[in-house]
C-alpha cells in the first residue's frame, strides 16, 4: 500500500512539473498567423504595464512578442481576440537557440518599460482624423493630449515619446486659406492659434510655432523620441529652416513674405531636408517642393512602397521599426505624400521607398541622445483621405501592414538598444 501511495504521489509531482514546464511561455506571432496585429501591440504594451518582462523577437515571425506564461495574459488574448501560443521551456530554448545563430538574421531585444506617450494635437475638434490616435486607442494604449501652451510649460519632459498631428509648424494654417478661409472651422483654428500667440508675447503664430517647433528639438536632443506623419514632417523641417525668416504671405500675418526668404533658408537647423524651394503662393496647398503629391504619376493599384531588411543583430534599430508581416506596404496620400529623395539629407536612414519614382515614405535619424521618425502620407487604410471624412474603421483593417509602422514606433522606447550604425 505505501509503495502505491508513493507512486502515485511521484507521478502527479511528475505531472505537475511536466505541465509547468510545457506551458511556460507565451509567444504573440506577428505572422500570417496572427488574428489582431494592431491590438497585439496593446497587448505587449499592457504587459509591460503590469512589469512583465517581454522580448521582442525581430524577423521571427514577423517581429513576434515572447513573455513567461501568465493566465492573465491568456485572459487578456482572448478579450481582445489576440492570437497566442503556449510554449514548453525547450521550444523557448529551441527558439532563442536559433534566433542567437550568427548566420540568421534575428535578434532578440528585451524591452524594457512601457512609454509614456503624448501626441501634439489641438484642443479644438478639426474636420479631419489623424491615424497615430485612431490606432493608439483602438489598441488600447494610453496617451496624453498636449499642445502649444503644454510645450511651453515644459511638459514634454514628462514623456518618452511625442507624436505630431496633422499640423503646419510654419504659420500658415495648413496651407487651408485658399479653399476654406470662409469655413467656420478654419476661421475659428485662426482665431484659437492667434490667441495663444498673444498670450505668451509672440507677436506673430509662425513665431509661437517657430518656438514649439524649436522646444520639440530641444526635447529629442535631450533623449526624447519623436515620430510625425503627414505635413508634421515638412511643415516642421521648414520652420526650423525659417527661423527669422518671414516666408508667410498676408492672408496668413498681415504681411508680405521676405522676398528674399529662399535665399535666407538655414537647411543646416533641419532634421532631414536640404536645398528645397518652398511654395510662396498662398492659394497652393503644398509648403514646398519635398512633397511629390502633386508631381506623382502612380495609379493607385500600382501605389506601394517597400521596406528595407536591415541586420537584426547589427541594425535593431531601423529593425525594430520595420518589422512586419510585409516588406511592401499599400501607399497612401496626404497633404505630405511622401519625400522627394534629392532633398533628403546623406545622413538620414530611408526605410521605406518606392524607388522608381524616387520617393522616400519612411525615414529615421537621430539628434543628441534622441531619435525622429519622419512617416509619409495621412491614413494607411484611407487612399485619399479629404477633409470632412468620416474617420476610419480600425475593426475593418486588424491587420493593416501600413498601422503597424507606427505602433512599431510606439513599442521602439521600450526597447534596449544599441546605437544605429553609420
Amino acid at each position: 500500500m505505501y509503495l502505491m501511495f508513493k507512486s502515485i504521489f511521484i507521478f502527479f509531482i511528475i505531472l505537475f512539473f511536466a505541465v509547468k514546464v510545457s506551458a511556460s511561455y507565451i509567444l504573440i506571432p506577428m505572422d500570417e498567423n496572427q488574428n489582431n496585429h494592431l491590438k497585439a501591440y496593446g497587448i505587449t504594451y499592457w504587459m509591460l504595464q503590469n512589469g512583465m518582462e517581454v522580448q521582442w523577437l525581430l524577423n521571427y515571425r514577423g517581429g513576434s512578442f515572447l513573455v513567461e506564461n501568465h493566465k492573465e495574459i491568456q485572459n487578456e488574448c482572448v478579450v481582445r481576440n489576440v492570437s497566442y501560443e503556449i510554449l514548453a521551456d525547450v521550444q523557448e530554448s529551441q527558439i532563442l537557440n536559433e534566433i542567437a545563430t550568427p548566420e540568421v538574421n534575428m535578434d532578440a531585444i528585451k524591452l524594457e518599460k512601457a512609454p509614456k506617450v503624448a501626441v501634439y494635437a489641438p484642443p479644438n475638434k478639426l474636420p479631419w482624423d489623424d491615424a497615430v490616435m485612431l490606432v493608439l486607442t483602438y489598441a488600447e494604449i494610453p496617451y496624453d493630449i498636449v499642445y502649444d501652451e503644454e510645450i511651453i510649460r515644459g511638459d514634454l519632459k514628462k514623456y518618452d515619446w511625442l507624436h505630431l498631428h496633422h499640423e503646419d509648424f510654419t504659420g500658415q494654417y495648413g496651407k487651408f486659406w485658399g479653399a476654406y478661409q470662409n469655413a467656420q472651422w478654419y476661421k475659428d483654428d485662426v482665431a484659437r492659434n492667434e490667441e495663444t500667440a498673444k498670450k505668451f508675447g509672440f507677436s506673430k503664430v509662425s513665431e509661437l510655432k517657430l518656438f514649439v517647433a524649436k522646444s520639440i528639438k530641444e526635447y529629442v536632443s535631450n533623449g526624447g523620441f519623436l515620430f510625425a506623419m503627414c505635413s508634421a514632417t515638412d511643415s516642421y523641417d521648414i520652420a526650423l529652416a525659417a527661423e527669422g525668416v518671414d516666408i508667410c504671405d498676408s492672408p496668413f500675418d498681415g504681411d508680405p513674405a521676405n522676398p528674399n526668404a529662399q535665399k535666407k533658408l538655414d537647411f543646416s537647423k533641419t532634421f532631414a531636408f536640404k536645398d528645397y524651394t518652398i511654395s510662396k503662393n498662398p492659394y497652393e496647398y503644398e509648403f514646398s517642393n519635398i512633397d511629390v503629391s502633386t508631381t506623382r504619376k502612380i495609379p493607385k493599384e500600382n501605389d506601394y512602397f517597400t521596406l528595407f531588411e536591415f541586420s537584426a543583430k547589427w541594425d535593431p534599430v531601423p529593425s525594430m521599426l520595420c518589422q512586419n508581416h510585409d516588406n511592401m506596404i499599400k501607399g497612401f496620400m496626404g497633404q505630405t505624400t511622401a519625400y522627394n529623395k534629392d532633398f533628403i539629407k546623406s545622413n538620414v536612414l530611408i526605410m521605406g521607398e518606392n524607388k522608381s519614382a524616387n520617393e522616400a515614405r519612411y525615414i529615421h535619424g537621430e539628434l543628441g541622445k534622441g531619435t525622429w521618425t519622419f512617416y509619409g502620407g495621412h491614413d494607411p487604410e484611407d487612399y485619399q483621405h479629404y477633409v470632412y471624412d468620416p474617420a476610419t474603421n480600425l475593426d475593418l483593417y486588424p491587420n493593416s501592414s501600413g498601422y503597424r509602422l507606427i505602433l512599431n514606433n510606439v513599442l521602439f522606447p521600450a526597447a534596449k538598444k544599441k546605437k544605429l550604425k553609420t
